[in-house]
């Protein structure tokens, strides 16, 4: 058997034709693609803004910013997250801390979070930033309630759920990053996400102003419009009103970020139908997988397995050529973290979960021989 990745892009003859449409054109910065795609992913998330950025930690960065984080902020998050879920506040002065996740769900446990909320007035927390991990979308209907008792913003991480929803109180579907609870919404398209563009990332909002200060904050915070400017020089005129970045997406990946729109429902139904055949295979065995409660809409950007014998089932796998992988590290067991005073034994259900977890291939060109190799010698393995 071929090398199994845990991840891979899915890029089609039709991405490839109109990445090259744009080599050809006039642009390939700053030009017609940018405000297409983001107009594209407004619609399919269904929300009023998106802006496209560089990354998804550009995404987060960004922002943290326009959110106002600065060295008097305390922030919430989980410790089940890539790095830059909490850098992002250390980026901007602030002081991150942790909640830990639900043992079945791998989630933001929102019992534990509400505990520690209790403890302090409203506000001494400005916000949190939950995780939609996995694909599996947090309760932000749950959260909001939380967010107007205790006075915080939500910034919620989604780049690995769009697609993903519940059902709220009222029957609803709630998309992830549609801004019906949260104040702003993140986005990656990193090559093994959903919707990729080698890199790139996008946030998306309902809030025009954060809008505003998010397209501002991304092109140096410069601007180029009449009605902004102090004063006007001309034609070549514009300003800087506020110390932004660089953080452009290309023309080169918005024309494949439209692209790759257009198909993303069918590979999320690709994804969904690797994830039910995983869990078929796993039902009856020690392996325990990922608890999606009901009326929740998982997007399956990963399917991960707890097992007690990690090292060697990712080991022996290899053998085999399959690699899988390990999402993630507990933040705060990072080096970098643990010199801010955090340690083992903080988030010992996170910790736990660490110790057990792996990442299984998960992608739409999965064929059903390749995965019905990966759970034969899971099985194998793990017995």
């Amino acid at each position: 058997m071929e090398r199994i990745p845990y991840g891979r892009q899915h890029i089609t003859d039709e991405d490839i034709q109109e990445v090259v449409k744009v080599l050809k054109a006039d642009y390939l910065t700053q030009g017609p693609k940018i405000a297409e795609f983001e107009k594209a992913f407004a619609d399919y998330i269904g929300v009023n803004y998106a802006v496209a950025v560089a990354n998804g930690t550009a995404a987060l960065h960004l922002s943290a910013l326009t959110l106002g984080i600065n060295r008097n902020s305390r922030v919430i998050t989980t410790p089940i997250t890539f790095i830059a879920s909490a850098n992002c506040v250390i980026y901007c002065g602030g002081q991150i801390d942790f909640v830990d996740i639900d043992e079945h769900t791998f989630l933001l446990d929102l019992d534990k979070l509400e505990e520690k909320l209790a403890l302090k007035p409203p506000g001494y927390y400005q916000g949190v930033i939950p995780v939609d991990f996995a694909g599996l979308p947090l309760n932000t209907e749950y959260l909001y309630n939380l967010a107007k008792k205790y006075n915080f913003w939500i910034l919620e991480d989604s780049c690995h759920a769009p697609g993903g929803y519940f059902n709220n109180s009222n029957s609803e579907k709630v998309f992830c990053g549609n801004g019906k609870y949260a104040d702003l919404s993140i986005f990656s398209f990193h090559p093994v996400k959903h919707i990729a563009t080698g890199e790139g990332g996008m946030i998306t909002t309902n809030n025009e102003k954060f809008y505003n200060k998010l397209q501002l904050y991304r092109i140096h915070g410069v601007t180029k419009q009449p009605e902004l400017m102090e004063e006007n020089h001309g034609g070549w005129y514009y300003e800087m009103q506020e110390l932004g970045f660089n953080y452009r997406l290309t023309e080169i990946s918005g024309a494949l970020g439209i692209s790759q729109l257009k198909n993303a429902d069918k590979r999320l139904e690709r994804r969904i139908q690797i994830a039910e055949k995983y869990d078929r295979a796993f039902k009856d065995t020690s392996i325990i997988t990922q608890h999606s409660p009901k009326h929740f809409a998982n997007a399956y950007h990963l399917y991960i397995i707890l097992v007690n014998n990690r090292l060697e089932l990712y080991n022996e796998l290899r053998k085999y050529n399959i690699h899988t992988q390990v999402h993630y590290i507990p933040v705060h067991l990072q080096p970098f973290y643990k010199k801010l005073g955090w340690k083992a034994g903080d988030f010992p259900v996170a910790e736990s979960y660490y110790n057990r977890c792996l990442s299984l291939p998960m992608y739409p060109s999965l064929s059903d021989e390749e995965q019905q190799y990966v759970i034969d010698k899971t099985l194998q393995i793990v017995k």
